[in-house]
Parts: C-alpha cells; sequence; structure tokens
C-alpha cells in the first residue's frame, strides 16, 4: 500500500511522464493539466488497491489512458471538439526540439517535419495512436504497452506496425 508521504513522491517522480503522454495523446495543455491532475487523485484514492502486479509507471499509466479514452468518448457530444484548434498544438512541441548549431533554414526544416509526423499521428486510429504514443514519446517497451492497454503483444506489435506505415506515408516517408 502507498503511503501518503511516499504519493508526494510518486507525483514528483511520475507526473511529467503522465502529463508528456496526455498531452501528446490530446495536444490540449489545460486539459492535459486537468487530466494529469485527476489521474494522480484516482491514484491516490485507489492506492490501497495497488497490489504491484505491475509496476508503478504501468499503472499509473493506465488510470492516464482510460481518462483519455473517458474524456474521448464523452468529447463526442461536447464543445470541446470545436474548441481543439484553438488549443495548444502538438505541432508547437517542434519548438523544444534542441538544436542550438542548426541554422535558421535546419531549424525551419526540422519543425516542419516535425509537423508532419504529428498531423500523421493526429490522423490514426485511437489504438494505433495510443501504442504509438506509449512506444516512441513514453519509450515503454512492447510488454510494458501490452500490460498498460490490456492488449495481447502481439496486437500491440500489429497496431505499432500499421500505426509507423501510416506515419512513414502520410509524412512523406520523413518518420
Amino acid at each position: 500500500m502507498l503511503e501518503l508521504s511516499d504519493f508526494d513522491e510518486v507525483v514528483r517522480l511520475y507526473r511529467p511522464r503522465i502529463f508528456r503522454f496526455v498531452m501528446a495523446s490530446l495536444g490540449d495543455r489545460d486539459l492535459a493539466e486537468t487530466l494529469t491532475q485527476d489521474c494522480f487523485l484516482k491514484a491516490y484514492m485507489a492506492r490501497g488497491q495497488f497490489r504491484g502486479e505491475s509496476s508503478l509507471s504501468t499503472w499509473l499509466t493506465r488510470i492516464a489512458l482510460n481518462l483519455i479514452r473517458d474524456h474521448l468518448r464523452n468529447r463526442r457530444m461536447r464543445f470541446w471538439h470545436k474548441t481543439r484548434d484553438s488549443a495548444v498544438d502538438l505541432v508547437d512541441i517542434s519548438d523544444w526540439i534542441p538544436d542550438t548549431a542548426a541554422s535558421a533554414e535546419t531549424a525551419c526544416l526540422q519543425r516542419e517535419r516535425v509537423k508532419q509526423v504529428w498531423k500523421a499521428v493526429d490522423e490514426l486510429s485511437g489504438q494505433q495512436r495510443t501504442v504509438f504514443l506509449l512506444r516512441f514519446v513514453e519509450e515503454l517497451e512492447l510488454s510494458e504497452i501490452a500490460e498498460t492497454t490490456g492488449m495481447n503483444t502481439s496486437t500491440v506489435k500489429s497496431h505499432l506496425y500499421r500505426a509507423l506505415r501510416i506515419v512513414r506515408e502520410r509524412a512523406g516517408g520523413q518518420a
């Protein structure tokens, strides 16, 4: 069972990873902050139910994934769908590419490439996008993705293969 003092450390250690995953999944900074907070609240409330059958990271990511799924289901009927364009765009992440030696032209080309990749990722099916983000944003192993999503490993591999093929095709072979 997680103790309160331990839980402060859990939040400190895992919050950046959970936020990054939610942000990459939804592309809305305010919503990502809210769902990240909700994730840790749910985890805190259910801390006595954590049996250690999976890693703490996997358990928290699973909670975050369920919150994302719930949000996306509810979003179909809400105004958020139309306001997403006014939220922070994932392509802004391209500005975070550290390359102090790059020329302005190279930096511009890198940003454009990242935009194309993120646009292609945004067009993936929900399961493909989730597997892609868990693998390449969170750098989880296939077995961890399977555990987090509840899919078997071969299904994860299949979704990842299809996602990579689609991203490469839509991003002009640049992924």
